[in-house]
């Protein structure tokens, strides 16, 4: 298992339900949540052989920001 961070431009609640048919389509990943109180809106995702290129392409395909941070 490893564990992906990605730093987003999820504001609101309503952000995250629009993007979570969209992560929860990715193949791979056991647990994913977004931490708002935080300034880089920090995804964190729990998963098995999923590559950080596809959730940053999932995440523009549904229109917002999304980077791997190392």
């Amino acid at each position: 298992m490893e564990v992906l961070v990605f730093k987003t431009n999820l504001r609101f609640k309503k952000h995250i339900n629009a993007v979570t048919p969209h992560i929860n389509n990715l193949q791979g990943i056991a647990r994913w949540n977004v931490d708002l109180d935080d300034t880089d809106k920090i995804l964190r995702i729990e998963s098995i052989d999923l590559s950080p290129r596809s959730v940053e392409a999932t995440l523009q395909q549904a229109g917002y920001f999304c980077e791997e941070l190392q």
